[in-house]
């Protein structure tokens, strides 16, 4: 009945109330969203992240925070993990577990809930993405410090020395060639001083360096930068709109790309959240999940003309649209708009009904099927009319 709708929909409402106040004090630094901002930060680029699960003495989940992945191991029999700073060490069970202590003396370890980017490579850890793409942030970072060692440098492009008329010393030959051998790695735009001896008679001694490259050295590498770039996003998964470049594409390519992005990458990574939270979310109620925000591909503008077509299509009710946009429900909302409705509607009607009486009382007064009289007009086609 709607009544017994309605008393569910207010149970649901105010689980929903109290399991997020619940989540929020779980953590007195940070709120929930700030310490899921950290296991993204972690995840995404270690490919590893760890929340920490503490309970009270009755059992009850009391604690939720996170700790940085760089400090925490796996255990080889996966009987949980080790945190080590410095010299001190912490054991925490898996999240549910009750297994002993087989490190330290707390009879009572907080537990852990570890997030992973799943890798064939890898049974205990897993991998970031950014692996696959490793060669282009190293020659990203190569490149931007060519072109800053280029200005520290007072921009003096590289050259090659060539020496005519003079023969140098084994020192001077031996000092040039090592400098070409090996001093020129990894320190770009050096600068090489080789004493020459003084001109002789007929004999004049010639010195020239010649540049390799003549080109233009301001911000060398654009191309291979932006190709780096693009192999950072693509191990992502993120469009190069999402940086606010388009290059060329139109908005309607964006757009495509943006729901591409969001059904291949965010949404599942969103469900695999949910998934390993929903443990959590499931000591304390079985009536609500814990489900994220999906990111919108249209503003709220177009996503409010969308609502109000389905309203007045009687597609969802109002109730629905106030739960998608994650405000609670209003008592008694659907049955007012579905009486509001019918009141339009039987008021519609009356004033059709009451205007097509109207027309039948002029239509009548217009068609009289009285008398004719002398004055009448005659049929048409029938000639005078002899009166009587």
């Amino acid at each position: 009945t709607p009544e017994k709708q309605s008393k569910a929909s207010k149970k649901i409402d105010r689980v929903k109330v109290n399991v997020q106040d619940w989540l929020e004090e779980l953590n007195d630094q940070d709120s929930f969203t700030e310490t899921m901002r950290k296991i993204m930060v972690d995840l995404e680029s270690t490919g590893n992240a760890y929340m920490e699960v503490g309970r009270t003495v009755r059992g009850n989940i009391g604690y939720l925070g996170h700790i940085p992945s760089t400090t925490m191991r796996v255990r080889r029999l996966k009987d949980g993990y080790v945190q080590i700073v410095a010299n001190a060490v912490v054991y925490f069970r898996n999240f549910g577990a009750t297994n002993a202590n087989p490190i330290t003396g707390d009879e009572q370890p907080n537990e852990i809930i570890h997030f992973k980017k799943y890798s064939p490579l890898n049974s205990y850890y897993g991998v970031a993405n950014i692996v696959s793409a490793a060669t282009s942030v190293v020659g990203d970072q190569q490149a931007d410090q060519y072109n800053l060692e280029y200005f520290e440098n007072k921009a003096v492009p590289r050259y090659i020395i060539t020496v005519k008329g003079a023969k140098l010393s084994p020192a001077a030959e031996q000092k040039l060639f090592r400098f070409f051998q090996t001093q020129l790695k990894g320190q770009h735009h050096r600068t090489l001083l080789v004493p020459l001896p003084p001109d002789e008679a007929g004999n004049k001694v010639e010195f020239k360096m010649e540049p390799v490259e003549n080109k233009v050295q301001d911000s060398s590498f654009d191309s291979y930068r932006a190709n780096n770039r693009a192999n950072i996003l693509l191990a992502h998964g993120v469009p190069l709109s999402k940086l606010g470049i388009a290059e060329g594409s139109g908005v309607a390519a964006a757009v495509s790309q943006d729901r591409t992005f969001r059904d291949n990458v965010t949404r599942p990574l969103q469900r695999y959240l949910e998934k390993m939270l929903s443990k959590v979310v499931g000591e304390v109620s079985e009536l609500v999940e814990l489900k994220f925000n999906e990111p919108s591909i249209v503003d709220e503008s177009v996503m409010s003309q969308i609502h109000e077509r389905y309203l007045v299509n009687n597609v969802v009710k109002p109730n629905e649209v106030r739960a998608e946009l994650g405000k609670p429900a209003i008592e008694g909302l659907d049955t007012e708009k579905q009486e509001r409705e019918e009141r339009m509607a039987n008021m519609k009607a009356d004033s059709q009904q009451a205007s097509r009486d109207a027309r039948d009382r002029e239509r009548d007064a217009n068609n009289s099927d009285g008398p004719a009289t002398a004055t009448g007009r005659n049929p048409k086609g029938s000639g005078a009319k002899e009166l009587k």
